[in-house]
């Protein structure tokens, strides 16, 4: 499992070696990290370290001495490499190494806004260079870039087309929040970003983290002192180990009943899409609860599962939905409410969303919002935020709204963060652009159902009796869900793709994480 620490973690961390006295190794080993993956980037794109040009955006703090370090063992190798110095001050010894090995160093005049030729030599030259490397802020900096780095950064992020260099960021794309992952432009987009000692919250979260591109860890032997990660993702091997496999024993109750209420006359495809994406996880059974002519279609497409119109307490399950596609008001929501009160594991969507209240009993609630309606939520209960502050700093707004309803939130995204009210969060980027389509929310709340039934099953096995996962564990299955949803979409290249297709290609998916070939 990936864990992310935020950078007071990682700086607290770091003190007892720096205090022996190991800075100036650290900083070598991080230079050495960063030089490997500035090659990787140069062969990967059938290039080569002798005879290629680089270019280094140094700033003043260790970042700057990093990409100074790794500059010099570019340059000497053969690297033609430019540096532009845009600090009041930088590191003395890795200057002077970089200067050593034939590095050039180019140093602009003051931001007065007359024109600078040591900007204007520095640009052209990177504008036939193999590769950018942004050493300008680290995990300190605050507030973006500015003056004449900003100017530069706004350029070099322009170039387009296939001449364009590849980005190599050193520690984190500078402008990018190390904590939050916010974003302050202009940002400098990576292809890889090559982070030291741990892995930062803000590379694993939106927005930042669509900045980063791929992300590799240098190992600074600061692990040890890390303390408990600030977030966690699921990686591959994490996913097949917690997806549920049915037991010899097992039957249809002890597999998990997962319960299902949604969709109306207006919104009939919403209950079909989460129906058939619960039915296609595999738990013991389905049972649907909504009007009559939605129970018909759902029984056309999937005549497995158990359709009634009465209300939750008629029929036993292991963990609800609530909310996707049903009407405001009416019976709908009252079986919704019903089954929000019921203490079993409810995934809350929707319209649902609207009976949720501040309380201390919501701990067994996971709310699945996209930013516009997270925003529309917490206003409702007198938190201004809209949705582009909450699109603005993902992490920030689901950690809030678990605290104020005391509920598991999972926050629809391009990174889709989950945050329990006990602290526990996911940050999960399986997914592609092509589920930004209609119905794929339906299609997740209905995997999540299935997985919490599941859960909750086999946590009292042969009982009868539903289980009741804490909200950490609540928040591992809902970070599960957003990883196989996530993985559908891994099956399509260029081709279109709509949310009815996504159950269909669940079993194969699926048995894909888990390792298993199918028959």
């Amino acid at each position: 499992m990936l864990s992310a620490h935020t950078a007071a973690a990682v700086r607290v961390a770091e003190g007892p070696l720096l205090a022996a006295g190991r800075g100036p190794a650290l900083m070598r080993t991080a230079a050495l990290g960063l030089a490997h993956g500035i090659a990787s980037v140069l062969r990967a794109r059938g290039g080569r370290i002798y005879g290629a040009r680089a270019v280094l955006l140094v700033g003043s703090g260790n970042n700057g001495g990093d990409a100074l370090y790794a500059g010099a063992w570019l340059a000497a190798r053969g690297t033609r490499t430019t540096a532009l110095l845009t600090g009041a001050r930088t590191h003395p010894e890795a200057l002077a190494a970089f200067v050593a090995a034939g590095g050039r160093c180019l140093e602009p005049a003051a931001a007065d806004g007359s024109p600078d030729a040591a900007v204007a030599g520095f640009l052209a030259e990177a504008g036939l260079s193999d590769v950018i490397v942004d050493g300008l802020l680290g995990t300190g900096g605050r507030g973006g870039l500015r003056g004449r780095a900003a100017e530069v950064v706004a350029t070099l992020d322009a170039l387009s087309g296939p001449g364009r260099p590849a980005v190599v960021a050193c520690d984190l794309p500078s402008g990018v929040d190390a904590t939050t992952g916010e974003v302050h432009g202009p940002v400098l987009r990576a292809d890889l970003t090559v982070t030291f000692g741990a892995v930062k919250t803000g590379l694993v979260t939106a927005p930042g983290e669509q900045l980063c591109g791929a992300v590799r860890c240098i190992d600074l032997g600061i692990a040890g002192h890390l303390g408990e990660p600030d977030v966690l993702r699921l990686e591959p091997q994490d996913i097949a180990a917690f997806l549920p496999v049915p037991g010899a024993a097992d039957h249809k109750y002890t597999r998990g009943v997962a319960g299902i209420i949604a969709g109306s006359a207006q919104y009939p495809g919403a209950a079909l899409l989460a129906v058939a994406a619960a039915s296609a996880c595999g738990p013991g059974m389905v049972r649907y609860l909504g009007p009559e002519q939605v129970a018909a279609a759902v029984h056309v497409r999937n005549p497995e599962v158990v359709c009634s119109t009465g209300m939750p307490g008629d029929v036993r399950v292991q963990a609800w939905l609530v909310g996707s596609g049903i009407d405001g008001d009416g019976p709908a929501m009252e079986r919704a409410a019903a089954a929000m009160e019921g203490g079993l594991p409810t995934v809350v969507d929707a319209a649902a969303l609207a009976l949720l209240r501040p309380a201390s009993g919501n701990s067994h609630l996971v709310l699945t919002p996209h930013a516009g309606e997270l925003s529309a939520l917490l206003q409702r209960h007198g938190v201004e935020l809209d949705r582009a502050a909450v699109e603005a700093s993902p992490l920030a707004a689901a950690r809030r709204a678990a605290g104020l309803f005391g509920a598991t939130v999972l926050l629809k995204g391009a990174t889709t963060v989950v945050a329990s009210p006990d602290g526990t969060t996911y940050a999960q980027a399986n997914g592609s652009p092509a589920l930004a389509t209609a119905g794929s929310g339906d299609t997740l709340a209905g995997i999540l159902v299935a997985l919490l039934a599941m859960e909750a099953a086999r946590e009292t096995p042969g009982s009868g009796v539903p289980g009741a996962p804490g909200p950490g564990a609540l928040a591992r299955t809902a970070a599960l869900a957003a990883a196989v949803h996530g993985e559908l979409a891994r099956l399509v290249t260029q081709s279109p793709l709509n949310a009815g297709q996504l159950a269909e290609r669940i079993p194969k998916v699926w048995a894909q994480l888990c390792h298993i070939k199918p028959e």
